[in-house]
């Protein structure tokens, strides 16, 4: 199906003259900065915090595009990926017009920030193998359908979509399709970064905040066509990504062992808790995952959610998660957490059964 960028976009962005920034205005080297109003005097946060940072994070996508193989004018970085998901529906879709198609059981934010922008949205739910259901999905498309949001890894299911629904889709769809992958970097499998130069309405979000440990300093990552990321930098703020965030990123893609370590160890703890889980009667399905949570359908999630909030022990209750029913979604924690875990809802075992449960 033929992508026409511009019939998607939202006149009002396609006219848009976007704020010039003093930073985005000047290129070259200089020693004195006298054009944005600064105070000129050292911040009590440090050195160079009294200054605005880069606009577009020249440096930081130079950085990121030789670990991701994609050219930095492929790259947006934004105020986590929840920017880029809100940006999205700023520049494409017309509020009380429009609409978008989610896939759920699946991230909340994607409805929140449809909501918040008066877009329509949409279901086409998951298989109960928590797989796309393709003619479902396309069944829902008309002529104001602009956005489908894939999860891959899925939150809050944590398994693959399988990679030739997702481009049978982009293939078939004239609008963007948007695949999140936050938690790619446990997967076993590549990014759909591969796929844009062969699919121009593809959109793929990765973060920061997952496989990095960076949670705290809310940056993600957009990968698309240069046409789309153009948009997104004219439509975002001028200074989305703080200094303190940029300089951070940067030191830890300096060296990715650390996070490559990090992975290796949630993998094996992983692991390491699900055959344990295994081992509970309570515990009716352990959902196959890729990522760094796991899935798991219990007798009875209500009365563990709260045994677990009385050890001072917060999980995630799924219970009323369409086709998530029973279920607790765990997040992979370190050796001593997840102990603490296992002992608690031993001691739940042991409660039931003194109760006669």
């Amino acid at each position: 199906m033929t992508f026409d960028l511009e019939k998607l976009v939202r006149p009002n962005i396609l006219r848009l003259k976007p704020y010039s920034s003093a930073r985005s205005e000047f290129a070259g080297s200089a020693e004195v900065f006298l054009d944005a109003n600064e105070n000129a005097f050292v911040s009590p946060a440090g050195d160079g915090f009294n200054r605005y940072p880069d606009p577009l994070q020249k440096e930081l996508k130079a950085r990121l595009a030789a670990i991701a193989s994609v050219p930095d004018s492929k790259i947006f970085v934004g105020n986590g990926s929840d920017e880029a998901i809100d940006l999205l529906f700023r520049i494409y879709c017309e509020p009380g017009r429009d609409n978008c198609i989610i896939c759920p059981p699946t991230y909340g934010m994607y409805k929140v920030s449809a909501d918040i922008n008066d877009i329509e949205v949409r279901e086409a739910g998951l298989s109960n193998g928590f797989q796309l259901d393709v003619p479902l999905i396309m069944n829902a498309v008309d002529d104001r359908t602009k956005l489908i949001f894939i999860c891959s890894p899925n939150n809050p299911t944590g398994n693959l979509m399988r990679r030739h629904d997702v481009v049978k889709i982009a293939r078939n769809f004239s609008g963007i399709v948007v695949v999140d992958e936050a938690y790619i970097h446990f997967a076993a499998t590549e990014s759909f970064n591969n796929e844009l130069g062969r699919l121009p309405n593809l959109i793929i979000l990765q973060t920061f905040s997952k496989a990095w440990g960076m949670a705290g300093l809310r940056v993600g990552i957009a990968f698309a066509d240069e046409a789309v990321i153009d948009l997104m930098n004219r439509v975002k703020q001028p200074y989305n990504v703080s200094g303190i965030a940029q300089r951070a990123v940067l030191a830890a893609i300096a060296d990715t062992r650390e996070m490559e370590y990090s992975v290796r160890e949630t993998l094996r703890e992983r692991s390491v808790l699900m055959e344990a889980l295994e081992r509970f009667d309570f515990v009716v399905q352990i959902f196959p995952t890729e990522a760094n949570f796991v899935l798991v359908r219990t007798t009875d999630a209500n009365r563990i959610y709260q045994h677990l909030i009385d050890a001072h022990i917060v999980v995630r209750n799924r219970n009323s998660v369409e086709l998530c029913e029973g279920s607790l979604r765990i997040t992979v924690g370190t050796p001593d957490e997840n102990s603490r875990l296992l002992d608690a809802l031993a001691s739940y075992c042991t409660a039931e059964t003194a109760a006669g449960n």
